[in-house]
């Protein structure tokens, strides 16, 4: 029997995540259902990902019901890294609220004054201006918060992918927080993905940014134009990257993606990121052809009809949302 590869998009995960905390919160886990949820967190870093973004709309709703109007908010930048427990009565709004955001129909001016939340749904891209015109580009399902104030710039990102193409100002830093990391802005534009906490790249396409681990780590590392950092925990990768990969790796803010030998299955990875399609890959052999092209990320169907015409393998859709691709 072939191998298969199966690539979960991040409707499934939403999900899934979504129904754990709702077991979560109708009582203590048995030691069974414990097993099952510390199994599910180590399959896919994206697993506890979409766990704690729960957990942070949940946090931020029930602050919102509870504080007064004229009480700050907490920073969002560190939600509680903890299960949740007793709050079953927020149920229906955080699902609700997760809704919005997975559809990224939302922007919320929370009550403390220069506070905002952005996203974007998956297979969504928007460009934004900030007040001190700075210009934000949010990848497909993007949730970041940003924060203005006279003496600084803050923007929390708390899942996906965004370019910063920051104003400068010496008196007025402009922060990212990213995971574990701190980005300060020293004229430049950059690129943040964030793969989970722990796993962070940031690609600097001009100008000069500083990167400030964690207090416990105390590194630092300054980046030029055409340097890429890889954060992986604790292990730091700084790379020189050519002005064509530059524009391949920000290819995506003209709606496209481009891949030049990346193994297919790399390749689906990134091509799902754009679709609530479930992707299947059938055997080792098809998940390592190597691909490339440039492919338009609004037109995925488009992708699979390439694929199909140019390699040698067979696109199938067995049920909606569904498609199954095998060596031909």
């Amino acid at each position: 029997m072939s191998q298969i590869v199966r690539l979960k998009t991040q409707t499934q995960i939403d999900n899934e995540a979504a129904i754990w905390t709702w077991r979560l919160d109708s009582g203590p886990l048995t030691t069974a259902e414990q097993g099952e949820l510390d199994a599910w967190l180590r399959e896919d870093y994206r697993h506890r990902h979409a766990l704690e973004e729960l957990h942070l709309t949940w946090s931020v709703l029930d602050r919102l019901s509870e504080r007064p109007p004229d009480e700050n908010l907490p920073a969002l930048a560190r939600p509680e890294r903890r299960i949740f427990r007793g709050r079953k009565k927020h149920w229906e709004a955080a699902a609700a609220a997760m809704l919005v955001i997975a559809l990224g129909a939302a922007l919320w001016v929370l009550r403390r004054p220069g506070m905002q939340i952005m996203s974007t749904a998956v297979g969504q891209h928007r460009r934004i201006a900030l007040a001190d015109g700075s210009q934000l580009t949010l990848n497909t399902d993007t949730l970041l918060a940003v924060k203005l104030t006279p003496e600084r710039r803050d923007v929390y990102l708390r899942r996906g992918e965004a370019h910063f193409d920051v104003v400068h100002a010496a008196a007025r830093p402009f922060y990212v927080h990213v995971g574990d990391a701190v980005i300060r802005d020293v004229g430049t534009q950059f690129e943040v993905r964030l793969h989970s906490d722990r796993d962070i790249d940031i690609l600097v396409d001009e100008g000069r940014v500083e990167v400030r681990g964690p207090v416990a780590a105390d590194w630092v590392r300054a980046l030029s134009a055409g340097e890429q950092l890889s954060i992986n925990g604790p292990h730091l990768k700084v790379m020189s990257v050519s002005p064509r990969q530059v524009a391949d790796e920000l290819a995506w803010r003209e709606g496209a993606l481009v891949f030049d030998g990346e193994p297919l299955s790399q390749a689906l990875a990134e091509v799902g990121r754009y679709t609530r399609t479930r992707i299947v890959l059938r055997g080792p052999k098809v998940a390592s052809l190597p691909i490339s092209g440039r492919f338009r990320t609004d037109d995925v169907q488009g992708f699979f009809r390439a694929l199909q015409a140019a390699m040698p393998v067979q696109v199938s859709r067995p049920q909606p949302g569904v498609v199954y691709i095998a060596a031909r």
